[in-house]
């Protein structure tokens, strides 16, 4: 009988390596052991160690959920109230990407600033002033607001609240931060390098800075396999391994108002169907929830209702919320995102300009492209005092001969101004104006807005070294790979 059973765990065995070889190999893909263009093995030191694995698609980071990508209308779709012509409709396709399930809280901005003040404040302590939040931005000089400016971002009753006071500049810091943690945590789960909370200053984990041989972990516990001839046999993990993730990133402004439309919950029958406009992020044109039930009539998002109405009356508060409210309040729209309309704005990671929607691509557009390098020195590459790679602006003459692309600086890419490369139509706002390269684009309406700026359409902008109260924020990540997520590959197949 035992003989028998394990007869069967080896056929088994067997049947698992068979059916995972030629799954992978069908329809004319790699079987990631020999090429099907040489014939050389692959992964074998006597056949130049060329590496090639198989991958099991992109694993999703803490905090995210899958945004599967579309076309949709971005713009403003409904009439435009404040006449600022703006928002203009335009089709865009945005690929598939990861986002925050809720905006950033109060509890997670306090673990990166415990971080920096940990790590950097002994030989950086400018460095950790400049990632702490401005909490004097509740007060109000005809108001009693200050309790707000005490308490709001240190009390725990407002741990889970979204995190306020922090600029488009910090808000972008805090991305970095958040990449190198996580990828940090995912080499130390994974048994590659051990726990460090010694690091101090300069000396800490950074992503790019270990991929490319400059940070050196306190403790390497396990190495791959290198099949190079010429190598010591041992290598640390490399980017084409697909073990660490892609960048956290604020989103972009097509990214940013795709999500929150959320269209595919207009989509029944899944055939490029979409049965209704949007208004809200959620299906409907109601503010308040229409279906009957124990919940028939609460608001479905934290906005301000009018003149002096933020909550409603005592004993039947609408929205239950005076400021902000919990990230988790208030019901998720189809994607699984909560509060992608009220609470508080968020920023994207755009430069404003009136026009961008009309003038953008419309594929993944963007507008704020700086284009740079890192550059290698006799030891080694450049690093900035911190401990990152040193980033420098690509030069027009190294790019002569690309197409795409000529310079570094993108920002002001066709806004009409007299350093554009077209201009094509007459515009002073750079020079008179708040609209400069340091403008960034909010969106999504907070505690204190009213309906108007709960659609998604709407776009206002800020300078990107400024915060309020009601400005906040979620992180983005690139999806690679297929769009649908791991269970799918790319494109349609007709056969296996």
């Amino acid at each position: 009988m035992k003989t028998n059973l394990n007869m069967s765990v080896w056929l088994l065995l067997l049947l698992f390596v068979f059916v995972g070889y030629s799954c992978g190999s069908g329809g004319g893909m790699e079987d990631y052991r020999k090429s099907r263009t040489t014939g050389w093995d692959f992964n074998d030191v006597d056949n130049g160690g060329f590496e090639l694995h198989r991958y099991g698609g992109q694993e999703t980071g803490p905090g995210l959920v899958l945004i599967e990508g579309g076309a949709f209308t971005m713009g403003l779709i409904e009439q435009d109230v404040l006449f600022e012509f703006h928002s203009i409709p335009k089709t865009v396709t945005v690929p598939s990407f990861y986002m925050d399930e809720t905006e950033v809280t109060n509890a997670a901005y306090r673990e990166y600033e415990y971080w920096m003040k940990r790590v950097m404040f002994e030989d950086f302590p400018e460095v950790f002033y400049r990632c702490v939040p401005d909490t004097l931005v509740w007060r109000d000089v005809v108001a009693l607001n200050d309790p707000y400016a005490e308490n709001y971002y240190s009390h725990p009753a407002y741990l889970e609240y979204p995190v306020v006071g922090v600029s488009w500049i910090q808000a972008s810091e805090y991305c970095k931060w958040r990449t190198d943690r996580v990828n940090e945590q995912i080499l130390v789960d994974q048994g590659y390098i051990a726990e460090n909370p010694s690091q101090a200053g300069e000396d800490n984990f950074n992503t790019k800075a270990y991929l490319v041989g400059q940070y050196e972990p306190s403790e390497i516990k396990h190495t791959k396999r290198d099949y190079s001839p010429n190598g010591d046999g041992t290598r640390n993990v490399r980017w084409s391994d697909g073990l660490l993730l892609p960048n956290y990133r604020l989103p972009t402004e097509a990214e940013w108002e795709y999500a929150a439309l959320a269209l595919m919950g207009n989509n029944p029958v899944a055939d490029e169907i979409v049965t209704d406009r949007k208004i809200y992020p959620w299906n409907g044109r109601a503010l308040r929830n229409p279906v009957h039930g124990g919940w028939w009539g609460e608001m479905l998002a934290n906005f301000k209702r009018g003149d002096g109405d933020y909550a409603g009356v005592a004993g039947k508060l609408n929205d239950n919320a005076f400021v902000t409210a919990p990230a988790f309040a208030y019901p998720p729209n189809a994607f699984g995102l909560y509060n992608m309309a009220g609470n508080v704005n968020e920023w994207t990671l755009d430069v404003y300009r009136p026009l961008s929607p009309h003038d953008k691509a419309d594929f993944n557009p963007y507008r704020g492209n700086v284009f740079t390098k890192i550059e290698m020195g006799p030891d080694g590459y450049e690093m900035d005092s911190i401990g990152r790679l040193a980033e420098f602006p690509v030069t027009e003459d190294e790019n002569a001969n690309r197409r795409n692309y000529k310079k570094s600086e993108y920002r002001d890419f066709l806004d009409g101004d007299e350093t554009s490369e077209v201009i094509y139509y007459v515009s002073t706002y750079s020079v008179e104006s708040l609209i400069s390269n340091q403008a960034r684009i909010y969106k999504g309406g907070g505690w204190k807005d009213l309906a108007f700026y709960l659609s998604p359409g709407t776009r206002r902008y800020l300078d990107e070294n400024q915060s309020t109260n009601d400005i906040g924020f979620r992180c983005a990540m690139n999806r690679v790979g297929s769009p649908q997520g791991n269970a799918y590959k790319g494109g349609n197949w007709f056969k296996n």
